[in-house]
């Protein structure tokens, strides 16, 4: 929780961060599942991004998420639903 505070004073950020120690939330959406680093295979987070309207339906999934251009591609997208 404090590398997340820190993160959010560093950035200056409006909006509160999450976590999840117990994977409860990340097993629910589906974002923690095998993955392979040289060779080895462990289960850890996948990068993906889910777009969470006000009554909580889930209007996108980007799965996986490559960083390079994807807050672009999240505010087309939000731009989209306006």
């Amino acid at each position: 929780m404090k590398a997340l505070q820190n993160f959010s004073d560093k950035y200056k950020l409006n909006f509160p961060l999450l976590s999840d120690p117990a994977h409860k939330m990340i097993e629910s959406y589906g974002a923690w599942r095998g993955k392979k680093f040289m060779g080895r295979l462990f289960k850890g987070i996948i990068r993906c991004s889910f777009l969470i309207d006000t009554d909580g339906k889930i209007e996108e999934i980007w799965d996986p998420v490559k960083a390079k251009g994807h807050a672009a591609e999240v505010l087309a997208r939000l731009q989209e639903l306006a």
